[in-house]
């Protein structure tokens, strides 16, 4: 189980949030019906229809569980935080570069030599120190809801794990621990003091604090000089022990309790699980530093010939520095979610435009201890578990075909323009560009924000509706069958059936925390597995092959992950006035999909969209005798939303 950070009263006065709703049961199983009913052969849902019907009957198993899921959400802060956590990630057997870890990538740096990437860093650092005693003081300004039903208050408790959480393997599942530090703890000197510094595959611990003083960044600079230099000395080098937790989360467990039987390993392990962050010094990749390449050297570090091993995977937040520019940085995720990373980011990048006359002070810098490389002891068979984990590390990176496409012929402001949610909006797109390529929808993933509510992580947004099929029908197997007029009226159906679905999931009501919790709790009660959660529909409708996320940025940068089925596609797009950036990945093993000619369909998708609304305005113009502008008679629009 994680242990998680307790409230302060300053935090309980600050923020008085609700507790996450228990949605009605009928509602959650009438809305199940609906997501999957046009998803499933009709056989099978006739079939899954009486699995439902029984399970939610009077007197029935599901009442008997509803009951006891509301008498959990009366007894805690939360009562899906932990069934989410274990059943999201910590359960999760899977390695976490691609499989889990997103990643932001940074733009594209300009280093004249190593000098120069060393001063990004340590800028970088600097920034980190910066918006770690921010967090640790409770001084981060409350986080407000935009988009659908803006203005609400979110929970900030995400952002106090940013520096303190770890992943620990463990055999069967994980656990997400976090150091109590800053407003929680009795001193401030529990707070890490230390980073940890990767570099050509060895570890180095850089003290941040000197005398209860906090480092500034020419002496972080002239650290990581040294670190540099200390890594060069080929008589000191050590195997890539980074590699270990590129793994699947058991091959590292076992690996792990291998090393931890030698005191030197444990130390040095100890002090990479107490570290703030980790700073990944990479080499050149030598790669052409494209999108599409920096955001695979970021995900996966290009595997065991390049910097696939100076990485360590279970630390919270790993800001990469590469000396050819690619730079950005690798979160674990299982303590918080991706508008964390990008607040995070953002306020680094500024800070760093910022630092460049905070270098420039070396007669302040104070005479410091060298920085430590930490030991290891290795035998025979811990050489064989590293040679094997870069082995399989190596076939993830063989594996993952991402493409990283901007879309330039019109972005977010085109979409508000026409009255409708950006957001709605590129997930009809989204469907439209999959049934393009295989001629049916799937089960889609959008993640959902439920920070309105205490310790609120995410829901689904079930994006494949039936409004949506109807809509890319119109445009494809029916063409030009159908009016513009009548694609323009399915479009918005599809937008607003997409734009309800998002209120009803970020407002508590979605049903994949719901279904999750019923099942749990029929565990807890040692009764047998209710049917609906054997069922055949139950168990494909929680694949989800189409994993999307909508991860907006004000700077640039963008984010990216990898596909959570081997069958599926990754999705995460960044819309921005004038153009959106997706980042679509898959796997290269499975024939059937393909990130090209998603990418390519997902173009064509926007286009037509486009095409149709344009049509439609200008013929609603026309109609109106010229008095109107392009896309206002298009019938009922949508404000502009998430």
């Amino acid at each position: 189980m994680p242990i998680m950070e307790k409230e302060t009263p300053r935090d309980k006065k600050r923020q008085m949030l609700p507790k996450v709703p228990v949605p009605p049961l009928k509602q959650t199983l009438d809305t199940y019906l609906k997501c999957v009913q046009h998803l499933v052969k009709e056989e099978q849902f006739k079939k899954t229809k009486v699995i439902v019907e029984r399970f939610g009957a009077a007197g029935g198993v599901g009442e008997v569980l509803q009951k006891k899921l509301l008498e959990r959400r009366d007894k805690t802060t939360n009562w899906v935080y932990d069934y989410w956590l274990e059943d999201m990630y910590l359960n999760n057997r899977l390695a976490l570069p691609v499989n889990s870890s997103p990643v932001m990538v940074f733009p594209k740096q300009t280093f004249r030599d190593h000098k120069d990437a060393l001063r990004f860093a340590a800028g970088l650092i600097g920034g980190v120190l910066e918006y770690a005693a921010l967090i640790d003081a409770r001084a981060l300004p409350v986080d407000f809801a935009r988009g659908q039903l803006a203005g609400t208050p979110l929970c900030m408790e995400q952002y106090y794990r940013l520096f303190t959480s770890y992943r620990y393997p463990g055999l069967k599942t994980d656990a997400l621990k976090v150091q109590m530090n800053g407003a929680c703890a009795s001193s401030s000197s529990s707070a890490p003091q230390h980073i940890i510094v990767a570099c050509k595959n060895q570890f180095f611990v850089l003290d941040v604090v000197a005398n209860s003083k906090r480092l500034m960044e020419a002496e972080i600079f002239s650290q990581l000089e040294k670190i540099m230099t200390m890594a060069e000395s080929a008589d000191e080098r050590l195997p890539p022990f980074g590699i270990l937790t590129s793994d699947g989360r058991t091959d590292w467990a076992q690996a792990r309790d291998v090393l931890t039987k030698d005191q030197t390993n444990r130390d040095s392990l100890g002090l990479i699980e107490s570290c703030l962050c980790v700073l990944c010094l990479d080499e050149p990749s030598g790669l052409e530093p494209s999108d599409t390449n920096r955001a695979l050297l970021m995900l996966h570090g290009g595997g065991r010939q390049r910097n696939g091993a100076n990485r360590w995977y279970d630390k919270s937040m790993q800001f990469v520095v590469g000396t050819d520019g690619t730079c950005g940085v690798v979160c674990e995720h299982s303590a918080f979610e991706g508008i964390v990373m990008v607040q995070c980011s953002e306020y680094l990048m500024r800070h760093i435009t910022g630092s460049a006359g905070r270098m420039a002070r070396p007669s302040s810098v104070r005479k410091l201890p060298a920085p430590r490389r930490l030991p290891w002891k290795c035998n025979a068979h811990i050489r064989g578990l590293l040679t094997a984990s870069g082995e399989r590390l190596q076939r993830v990176v063989d594996n993952l075909d991402m493409d990283v496409f901007k879309f330039s012929v019109y972005g977010k402001e085109y979409i508000k323009k026409q009255k409708m949610s950006p957001d709605a909006f590129i997930q009809v797109a989204l469907q439209l560009a999959f049934y393009k390529c295989n001629r049916r929808l799937v089960t889609t993933y959008e993640s959902a924000s439920i920070r309105r509510f205490q310790q609120g992580r995410v829901d689904n947004i079930r994006s494949a509706t039936p409004e949506a099929l109807a809509f890319v029908t119109a445009m494809t197997d029916e063409g030009a069958d159908v009016p513009d007029s009548e694609k323009i009226r399915r479009l918005i159906d599809a937008i607003n059936a997409q734009t309800n679905y998002t209120i009803a999931a970020i407002t508590g009501m979605g049903i994949d925390n719901h279904l999750l919790g019923l099942l749990r709790i029929a565990k807890e009660l040692n009764v047998e597995k209710p049917e609906i959660f054997s069922d055949e529909t139950y168990l494909a409708s929680n694949q989800f092959v189409l994993s999307t996320s909508q991860v907006p940025t004000t700077v640039e940068m963008f984010c990216c992950y990898g596909p959570v089925v081997p069958n599926g596609y990754a999705a995460c797009y960044n819309p921005q006035s004038d153009h959106i950036i997706f980042c679509v990945a898959s796997f290269w093993e499975n024939t059937q999909t393909s990130s090209a000619v998603f990418v390519k369909a997902l173009n064509e998708s926007l286009e037509e969209i486009r095409d149709a609304c344009d049509a439609s305005g200008a013929a609603a113009t026309e109609r109106a005798g010229g008095g109107q502008g392009a896309g206002q008679g298009a019938g009922r629009r949508l404000k502009s939303g998430k």
